[in-house]
């Protein structure tokens, strides 16, 4: 990619172990390398955000405020993203926000004042990459146990092993001088802070849904 201006994240399976329909932020935990990648990210001035199909939401199985409250204890533990979406449809819904569709990746965009294009996805499932592209971003699969061989297979170079990795290659491909070792744990990382979006298109600041 030739510019790199924002890193878009999955949430579970990608920064933190998928616990299916969680609605317990004592549940979250964090996946290796996740936090490293978030403050790599920042420290190189992108913007970061999640963007995440919840549709346990849609399904009744979890609450709009369970969602929320989970998304907050990932972002403590990870270090505070600039912006936090999902989708809460059913699959059956028809909706253009729920990946591999694109509206969550053009709503992040969107949040965080910057293009699709100059967008990085990561995910650990095809739907993540095919809503980069449909969304004119780059995606990239980090797979994991849960990833099926096929996807696997199909996005074979379009891959890496973790996040941390994914941010680094992103990095050097993007032209970054001096891409190193994420800042230690507890080091300060200013926050960026995005343009406010008006609610016509879902925002609700950082934890729009």
């Amino acid at each position: 990619m030739s510019r790199l201006s924002a890193v878009l994240f999955d949430r579970d399976g990608t920064l933190v172990a998928d616990v299916p329909y969680n609605g317990d932020p004592d549940r979250v935990r964090l996946l290796p390398g996740a936090a490293a990648a978030v403050a790599l990210a920042r420290a190189h001035g992108l913007a970061t955000g999640v963007v995440s199909n919840q549709s346990g939401i849609g399904r009744g199985l979890l609450t709009t405020d369970q969602v929320h409250r989970v998304n907050e204890r990932a972002d403590e533990l990870l270090g505070g993203l600039d912006a936090w979406l999902f989708c809460p449809h059913a699959p059956d819904a028809g909706c253009v926000c729920r990946k591999p569709r694109p509206g969550l990746v053009h709503m992040a965009a969107a949040r965080l004042g910057v293009p699709p294009a100059e967008c990085l996805v990561i995910g650990d499932i095809a739907a993540d990459v095919l809503a980069a592209r449909a969304a004119g971003a780059r995606g990239v699969l980090v797979p994991n146990a849960a990833t099926a061989p096929e996807e696997v297979r199909r996005f074979a170079t379009e891959s890496a092993p973790d996040a941390l990795t994914a941010v680094r290659a992103a990095l050097v491909e993007a032209g970054f001088p001096a891409v190193g070792r994420a800042p230690a744990p507890g080091t300060a990382v200013p926050a960026r802070t995005p343009p406010a979006l008006p609610r016509a298109v879902g925002s609700a600041g950082r934890w729009a849904g």
